[in-house]
């Protein structure tokens, strides 16, 4: 992983409680594992981004849980995995408390499912 590391996500997931840090680096494996494009980067001074030809997702710690923020509001969610912002006009998300399980399957799907209408131009403009 560390090839693909941001310095400053590094530190950010240091930073976070030791049951977040688990939870922030198998988001980090599971986004990376979706598509070997997706960059990081720090956006908003110190919150992680997952980019590819837009915005992909991004995390935060919060004090007792962890979100990822999905940019993509148009993407499937067939698994039901998002319990976070479903009217919002932009972006959704997922919640992950302490000992939660993340399911990886519907999770690298509906990421490659962003990236996909991202190198199309974006969610807007493919128009779901």
């Amino acid at each position: 992983m560390a090839s693909r590391a941001h310095p400053s996500v590094d530190a950010y997931i240091e930073a976070a409680q030791p049951w977040q840090q688990q939870t922030l680096r198998e988001l980090r494996g599971i986004i990376w594992e979706a598509d070997p494009d997706i960059e990081e980067t720090i956006k908003r001074s110190v919150r992680p981004y997952f980019v590819l030809s837009g915005n992909v997702c991004a995390f935060l710690a919060t004090k007792d849980h962890v979100n990822l923020f999905l940019y993509d509001p148009t993407v499937p969610d067939p698994a039901g995995i998002i319990n976070q912002g479903h009217g919002n006009a932009t972006a959704r998300g997922i919640q992950l408390y302490r000992d939660d399980t993340i399911d990886q399957a519907a999770l690298t799907d509906m990421l490659r499912a962003i990236v996909a209408n991202n190198r199309a131009g974006g969610w807007r403009r493919v128009g779901h």
